[in-house]
């Protein structure tokens, strides 16, 4: 019998593969990072080719420090960053440019003047979405717009559009798959969340044309097998989805009303609404959860842009931190920020704000703020961003959410876990295992080839590690969140010429 599930996480950042057991038990794992490129403030590339290598790679480690063949991988399930833009050649598969991330703003400009057009409700009818540089659209006219030739090569069908998983899943098999999954079609602005398919409206609106559009399936299904090549034999590709979705449902939050948090590079509270999506008043959007059985599922989303680069950016830009666990030993050495407010707006606001031009700052900076209280402040707003998100979904929802399910690499911060429950004034809830985005993954891959038997059964592999419980005063919590607001309003509109 088949002993493993591979999952392969296509992170903002790094990339990772990892085993999991018939028990959802993590076996092996290896993680790579690869290089980030900011050509100008605001832009943010990834070297396509560069992720594709370093997947391959730490595929292998995983699976050589599991004395792993490729006969022991039932399926491989993938999860990705999302709305990062790939585009290829289909005959040489190489990309034709840097990829552009899910965090570049570069068509800010495009975006206010399709606001200014009276868009907005044109697309959020259809795609659930706002819009916003963040999504995968504008990111593919601009590129189809500033790369010379390339438009006149895509409309006779010589070049593929993807996502991450559609490249490294068009890759796995040797270039004989072009295919996304429900969960990250939904996330570019291209497709029809209710009607789930391409819309051609917007292409043209767009002017993108469809020939480089990938199939859509569902989450979890048969995709295609690997080339001999990469493994030394086939195994199947079963299941895919955006990472989000993907830690949504390695938190089995399969219930209507189940709602979790992932602290990664950004921070993303997501809620099931079953097979209703609930539109939003409130800044957030409307997205699909995934596709399974032959059902759609939807959720309600708030995306924070920066949450874990923020303290990247502690570490790698002002070097006052060694490793990430040094944050919380730092965090808690100070009673408090001393007055000061980290807004880490490195590449915009998103939900609820939804501002591209808005910056980072540091603000209240007295004589007396030390390391020590810029470290926790850069902490505390990753917890103060989510508590924005989570009472946008309350108001969409006209209810409290209930218990928070926590993932992500910054929920091992302890001092931050139990920051975001005395500010939310809920109980947070972090799994045994927090690689719930990769379990995910695998859960689905698992599904689609019989390794998993039900989602009932993977209920059971959900095991909570950790329960944070608030205890913060009222008064102290109303203070905070006033001054927190006070510098969100600081920073709004910085970048914008003639402002």
């Amino acid at each position: 019998m088949q002993k493993y599930i591979m999952a392969l996480d296509a992170g903002t950042t790094s990339n990772r593969a990892i085993l999991f057991n018939e028990k959802a038990e993590i076996v092996s794992q290896s993680q790579m990072e690869f290089t980030q490129f900011f050509p100008e403030p605001g832009l943010v590339e990834h070297d396509a080719w560069e992720i594709w290598e370093t997947m391959q790679y730490v595929a292998r480690r995983a699976m050589e420090k599991a004395d792993a063949s490729y006969k022991d991988i039932a399926a491989i399930g993938i999860t990705n960053q999302r709305e990062t833009v790939i585009l290829w050649d289909r005959n040489s598969g190489k990309p034709v440019s840097h990829a552009i991330v899910w965090q570049d703003r570069r068509t800010a400009d495009y975006c206010d003047q399709l606001i200014l057009d009276g868009e907005t409700e044109f697309f959020k009818q259809k795609t659930g979405l706002i819009i916003d540089p963040y999504f995968s659209g504008t990111k593919i006219r601009w590129m189809l717009d500033h790369t010379e030739g390339l438009r006149e090569r895509a409309e006779k069908g010589d070049i593929l559009f993807g996502t991450v998983e559609t490249w490294l899943i068009w890759n796995l098999t040797g270039g004989k798959v072009h295919v996304t999954d429900y969960s990250n079609a939904s996330r570019t602005m291209l497709y029809n969340i209710f009607d789930l398919s391409w819309d051609q409206e917007i292409l043209d609106k767009l002017d993108i044309p469809a020939a480089i559009l990938p199939e859509v399936k569902e989450s979890s299904c048969l995709y295609g097998e690997t080339d001999a090549a990469v493994f030394g034999g086939p195994i199947p590709i079963a299941g895919a989805a955006g990472d989000q979705q993907a830690a949504l449902f390695g938190q089995t939050c399969f219930d209507p009303g189940d709602a979790k948090n992932t602290y990664g590079t950004g921070c993303f509270l997501l809620m099931n609404t079953g097979e209703t999506p609930v539109r939003s008043e409130h800044g957030l959007v409307t997205t699909i959860a995934w596709g399974l059985d032959g059902k759609v599922e939807y959720a309600l989303e708030g995306s924070v842009f920066v949450a874990g680069s923020a303290i990247q950016w502690l570490r790698d830009e002002l070097r006052i931190i060694d490793n990430s666990p040094e944050s919380e030993v730092l965090a808690r050495k100070v009673p408090d920020t001393n007055g000061c407010y980290v807004v880490p707006a490195f590449t915009g606001l998103a939900a609820p704000h939804w501002d591209p031009y808005a910056r980072g700052a540091v603000l209240g900076l007295t004589r007396g703020v030390n390391r020590e209280h810029l470290v926790r402040a850069t902490l505390e707003s990753l917890a103060f961003q989510s508590y924005d998100v989570l009472k946008a979904m309350e108001e969409d929802l006209k209810q409290p959410l209930g218990t928070i399910r926590v993932d992500g690499g910054a929920s091992a911060n302890d001092f931050l876990m139990q920051f975001q429950a005395d500010l939310m004034n809920n109980k947070i809830d972090r799994p045994a295992c927090v690689e719930t985005t990769a379990m995910g993954a695998a859960f689905l891959a698992g599904l689609a080839s019989g390794f998993f038997a039900s989602k009932a059964e993977l209920k059971e592999y959900r095991r909570s590690g950790a329960v944070f419980t608030p205890d913060m005063e009222d008064k102290d919590r109303d203070d905070r969140l006033r001054m927190w607001h006070k510098a969100v309003d600081c920073v709004r509109g910085w970048a914008k010429e003639g402002e």
